[in-house]
Formats: C-alpha cells, structure tokens, sequence
C-alpha cells in the first residue's frame, strides 16, 4: 500500500509499500524543477579494504546504461539546458538534477537509468579508476582539503567516518567490476533510496512518472535485498595532537571534535555558536585571528552532521612560524567560548544570524530538494521553516553554555597539523 501525507501547505509524503520514500515541494513562481534520488549506502557501510567503492560506483553509472552511452547521457539534460551531477557522502550517494518544469519526466528517466540500469564494463572501470586515482591525487595536492581527511581518521581510526571518501590508492586499485556489481545489487533498489522533488511540480504527476519508471513495484522473487548496515560508531578519540610533515607555505591546522547527529534537536545549539565562533567576517575567531593579530587569511569554523554522529570544529591556515601563536590563540577563544557561553545581546545576534541564513538557504528549488530529502535521510522528522526558526528563537543561554561547554571545551578537541616540520 502506497500512502501519502501533506506535510505543509505544498510539501507531500509517499512512503512506498516496497519502501521507497518520495517527497516533493510544489514552487509555483519558478519555471523550473530540481530532482534526485539518494541512496542510503554510501562510505560508512565501506569495509576498509573497500574504500571508495561506493565513490567508484557513483562514477560509474555514467559510463552507460542499457539505453544510453556516456555521451547521451552528457547530452540528454545540458542540450534541453539542465545539469545533472551526483555525489558521494559518508551516508549517501546522490544523483541530481536541474531543468526546465517541462522535462522533469526525462530528468527522472535520466536519473532512473543511471540509478538502476548501468552496464558497469570491465573497460570502462580501468579509465574510471584513472580518473578517481587523479582525485586522489588533487586532495593529496590540496592541503587544506587533505588536512580533513587527516582529521577524520584520526578522531575514528578503525571506523568508516574515518575512512576517505574517495579511498586509498591500494583500495581503489584493488576494486573489481564484481564489488561494483555486487554494492549496486545490494543497495541500488527503491527500498534503500529516496527521491525529493522541488520545483514547479505537482506531487500526483511525479509519482505517476515514477511509477511508469517502475520505482513503486513490488520487489520480486524473495523480496528487496537488505541494504548493507553500519557499524555502531565508537567514540571519537578526543584531546590527541597528530603532526605531519609536508613541504607548503603554510601549516594547515584543523580542530575538531565529535557531537550531535544531524536528528539531534541540540543542532541549532551548535549551528549556532559555530555561526559565532567561526561563521564570517563578525565571527570571534576572524576578528581574533585574522582582524587583531593577522595570522590567517582563512580560518572559520565548521559543521557535518551525519545520521549516526556530528563532527564540529576550525580550520586556519598560517605560516609555520607562526603557527603555534595561531593555535594558542584559538585554543584560548575555545576555553572563552566553553567557560561563558553567549551573553544575552550576543546570543540574539547570533540567533538572527543564523535564522537570516536558514531563510536564504532556501532561495533555490535545489536548496529545498537537499532539504526535503535530509529528513529520511538522517532519521529526522519533517521540521517546516517556521518550526526551524522557531526552534532557533527559543534557544535559551543556559541551552547554548551546555553545548558549548560540551563541545567547545579546548580539552576535548584533536588537532591535526599538516606542514613544514621545522616551523623556525
């Protein structure tokens, strides 16, 4: 049995009967439609010695479907003036795309035959591994993005939150067209994935569409295969201070910590104090940092909220010499920011800050698909912006000093620098 809610004023809800969640926004003052489907696997169901494979995967699927070549792929969106693209996280991989209100039918026929028929050939893979070791190679090139990948596995060692995204050289290189197979078997099917709509749309049109396409049938044979799980995450490892060597201008430095999972309602409490410490140009950490003592060009903090754990903490770039000042200098806003919280004048900036930002976050048909499909993604319950920015107003400062003295506390952070070992 298929059932369908209203969840506002024109946000729907479908939960399939062979699972498949789809969810859609009708914005009657564009022209335009923006669609995806996500699939609920991605690097954290990653065994070690299959890292990347959910990444090579997503690549994959654009080498050719049964009834289309890479090229007509390429072509069946950006000749009608859309775009189509995908991604890989640490809880899903993704598969998007833009266009005209009129072709949302060949948009999700598009996004149907990459996402369910592709052929995944033994000669497409050896070029494809080249293009994924190629991006290897520009993280290990880029330092302030290869300083995350650090961090990351430094806070889960043994866990997959802690692996690369992308893999390893070794993983990727040991990957065969019968792993890529077996993971789109396993995890590419309607009961694993959810689709979410926003545009100029209509709700009943968009499930007619998919259920041509075949996304509403019922498995067959024995049923849906059972996605692969997550393993349970451990604690973070917490107060470590990892250096390593390279050859830069500069030392990349990265403070970061564990916190809530994106269900968690204490989110706005660290959306906001990260907007404060380290969010723009007004953040403590800018005009400390960057204002008042120039040692940075960029430093800001930052946020990833996963289904099962968060991840929160600062990035800053500076020059070797420099960078143990840099570091004292945030540790100490760290310790200011976890011994007082936010003053009451403060907290209502802050609060208008980040209220401001949620309401400019979703000026784009796209911004609202990412948000419509978040909440079955990450576990959450449906939240309308009202609700978002209500649940911000009522943040209270004994609310915000309780996340901060849990999360921004100095003691717990693990640091990660990467630069010149003779810092003189």
């Amino acid at each position: 049995m298929t059932e369908t809610v209203q969840l506002d004023r024109e946000i729907f809800q479908t939960q399939s009967a062979n699972g498949l969640t789809v969810l859609s926004e009708r914005v009657t003052a564009v022209r335009s439609a923006a669609v995806g489907v996500w699939v609920r696997t991605a690097s954290v169901h990653e065994s070690r010695s299959k890292m990347g494979v959910s990444h090579l995967l997503e690549h994959m699927v654009f080498k050719g479907t049964e009834r289309r070549s890479a090229q007509q792929i390429a072509l069946a969106l950006e000749s009608r003036g859309g775009s189509l693209d995908a991604y890989t996280s640490r809880d899903t991989t993704a598969f998007h795309a833009r266009v005209l209100d009129a072709d949302l039918p060949l948009a999700l026929d598009v996004l149907t035959d990459l996402v369910r028929h592709p052929i995944l050939r033994e000669t497409d893979l050896e070029l494809e591994r080249n293009v994924v070791l190629e991006e290897i190679n520009v993280v290990e090139d880029t330092p302030d993005d290869q300083v995350f990948d650090l961090s990351s596995g430094l806070l889960w060692p043994t866990h997959p939150y802690g692996y690369s995204i992308l893999g390893t050289r070794e993983s990727v290189g040991a990957l065969s067209t019968a792993d890529l197979k077996q993971l789109h078997e396993q995890a590419y099917f309607p009961g694993n994935c959810v689709i979410a709509a926003a545009g100029n749309i209509e709700h009943a049109r968009l499930l007619e569409e998919l259920d041509r396409q075949g996304w509403l049938d019922r498995p067959a044979g024995n049923g849906a295969p059972h996605a692969p799980a997550a393993a349970p995450v451990p604690p973070a490892v917490r107060g470590l201070d990892a250096r390593h060597p390279r050859d830069s201008a500069q030392t990349h430095i990265v403070f970061a910590t564990d916190a809530v999972p994106y269900a968690d309602p204490r989110r706005y409490g660290v959306l906001v104090l990260a907007n404060v410490f380290g969010g723009g140009m007004s953040s403590r950490l800018f005009q400390r940092i960057r204002e008042e003592l120039g040692l940075a060009y960029a430093v800001y903090a930052f946020s990833s909220l996963y289904r099962d754990v968060g991840v929160i903490g600062v990035y800053v770039g500076t020059q070797p010499k420099t960078a143990e000042r840099a570091a004292a200098a945030i540790r100490e806003e760290y310790a200011k920011l976890a011994r007082e919280g936010l003053s009451d004048a403060a907290l209502a900036e802050a609060k208008q800050q980040t209220q401001g930002q949620l309401v400019l976050s979703l000026e784009s048909p796209s911004a609202r698909m990412y948000r419509l499909a978040g909440f079955p993604v990450y576990g959450a319950p449906y939240q309308n912006l009202d609700q978002a920015l209500a649940a911000v107003a009522s943040l209270t400062p004994e609310d915000v000093l309780g996340v901060a003295r849990e999360f921004f506390d100095p003691v717990r952070q693990t640091a990660v620098w990467l630069g010149p070992a003779d810092r003189s």
